[in-house]
C-alpha cells in the first residue's frame, strides 16, 4: 500500500485517509459535478476496485452463493484487505425473476445478506443487473418477449432489487445493464445477448431492431428513463449508471449511444470499459475523452488482455486526469494462489492483481507518489 500523507489541497477537497476511515461508518458516495465525495463533506472519493463476476471455476456468484456461503465471505474479505473499495456485483435476470411480473423472493433474500456482508466487511457495491450471461439458462417466456414487455419485465428487476438495496450506504450504485447495443440481430433468430466469451454471453441488446424513423440514441434514451424510473420509485439517492464499450475507441467517429443528451439527465456518472490494445493506449485515451461530459468517469472494466501490463499502467497513469475511478478484476484466488499454480496465465494475472492491488492510492485520491509508483 501507498503511505496516506494525510493531503489537504488549499482551496480544494480535503482527502480522507486509510486510518480515518477505518474508524467510520460507511457514508453514501455521491456525485458532486465531476468527481465523486463522500455524503455530508467534501471528501474525495476514488472507486479502486474490481469485477467480482466469477469464481476460480468460472461459476457465476448465483451458482455458490447458496451452498459455499463461506466462500464469498472469504473472498469479500480477501478483496478488502488487497485495498480494493468498490466490487461490481454482475445479477443474472433468471435468478432474480419467477415471471415477467415477479421477482423470486429467495434470490432477493441472498442480496440482501451479500449487502450486509458488504456492510460489515466495509465495502461498496457495484451492483450491475439484467444479467443474461448463460444464454442457455434463460427461460424461453423471456426471449419470446416483445420490446416493450421486455423492457416492463426489466423494470420488475430494478425495482425489486433497488427496493432491497435502499437504505444502505454500501450500494455504491446501481449499473443497468453490462454493455448493452441496440439491433443487429436477425429477427428469425431473435438473438437478444451476445458478446460470448469462454462461454458467457456479456453483451446484451435492448432493441432488436430500429422502429420506423426511431434512432439509437431515442431508443436508449427510452430505455435508460423506464430502468431509473423503476429504481427511483425505491430508491432515491444511489447513484445510477450504465456500463458501456466505448465505441470511440474502435471507430474514433462514435458517439455515446448510451450518453447522449437525454440519457445524461438521468444517470450520475458514466462507466466504460477499456481493453486497450498494444501500441494503442493513445487511441484509447482519445476515445476516453469522448465520455467527459462533467461528470464522474469510471472505467468500471480493465485489464492487459491484449496489451503489456506496462502499457496497461501507463492508460491508468495517463487517464488520471479525466477518469475519477478504476475496476479491474478478481476471481477467487489470491495472489499466492497464483504463484504456486506456476503457468503463464496464473503468472500474468497474479502479477497484475499484486501490481493493481499495491496500487491501491490509501489517500483516495490520486496523489504524485500514486503516479510516481505506476511509472516505477
Amino acid at each position: 500500500m501507498l503511505c496516506c500523507s494525510a493531503l489537504l489541497t488549499q482551496g480544494g477537497p480535503t482527502v480522507i485517509c486509510a486510518e480515518v476511515a477505518e474508524n467510520l461508518s460507511m457514508s453514501r458516495i455521491q456525485a458532486d459535478g465531476d468527481h465523486f465525495v463522500v455524503a455530508g463533506s467534501d471528501r474525495v472519493f476514488r472507486p479502486w476496485g474490481v469485477n467480482y463476476d466469477h469464481d476460480r471455476h468460472g461459476r457465476l456468484l448465483e451458482d455458490y452463493w447458496v451452498d459455499d456461503w463461506e466462500t464469498v465471505e472469504s473472498d469479500f474479505q480477501e478483496m478488502k484487505d488487497l485495498g480494493f473499495n468498490v466490487l461490481r456485483i454482475h445479477l443474472q435476470t433468471v435468478q432474480f425473476l419467477k415471471s415477467e411480473d415477479a421477482a423470486c423472493e429467495v434470490a432477493l433474500g441472498r442480496l440482501r445478506r451479500l449487502i450486509e456482508l458488504a456492510e460489515e466487511t466495509g465495502l461498496y457495491l457495484d451492483l450491475t443487473g439484467l444479467g443474461n450471461y448463460h444464454q442457455g439458462e434463460t427461460p424461453r417466456w423471456y426471449d419470446a418477449l416483445s420490446r416493450e414487455e421486455r423492457w416492463e419485465t426489466q423494470a420488475v428487476f430494478w425495482k425489486a432489487v433497488a427496493g432491497v438495496g435502499a437504505g444502505s450506504s454500501a450500494i455504491f450504485c446501481y449499473d443497468l445493464m453490462n454493455e448493452p447495443v441496440i439491433g443487429g440481430s436477425s429477427l428469425e433468430k431473435r438473438e437478444w445477448v451476445t458478446g460470448e466469451l469462454d462461454g458467457k454471453s456479456f453483451v446484451q441488446r435492448i432493441a432488436l431492431e430500429l422502429g420506423k424513423s426511431e434512432t439509437r440514441e431515442e431508443v436508449a434514451s427510452k430505455w435508460v428513463k423506464k430502468m431509473t424510473d423503476a429504481i427511483r420509485e425505491k430508491d432515491s439517492e444511489a447513484l445510477i449508471t450504465v456500463g458501456v464499450i466505448p465505441w470511440a475507441h474502435v471507430w474514433p467517429n462514435a458517439k455515446p449511444v448510451f450518453y447522449n443528451g437525454e440519457t445524461l439527465k438521468f444517470l450520475d456518472f458514466v462507466s466504460v470499459h477499456f481493453y486497450p490494445k498494444s501500441g494503442e493506449v493513445d487511441r484509447a485515451l482519445a476515445a476516453l475523452k469522448v465520455y467527459d461530459f462533467g461528470i464522474p468517469i469510471v472505467i468500471e472494466e480493465m485489464f492487459p488482455l491484449s496489451c503489456s501490463m506496462e502499457e496497461m499502467l501507463e492508460f491508468i497513469d495517463r487517464s488520471a486526469g479525466v477518469a475519477d475511478g478504476w475496476m479491474s478484476f478478481y476471481w477467487g484466488q489470491t495472489v499466492e494462489e497464483y504463484e504456486q499454480a506456476e503457468t503463464l496465465q496464473a503468472a500474468l494475472i497474479g502479477n497484475w492483481l499484486r501490481k493493481f492491488s499495491l496500487l491501491a492510492p490509501d489517500s483516495g485520491d490520486l496523489d504524485t507518489d500514486f503516479r510516481n509508483s505506476i511509472r516505477q
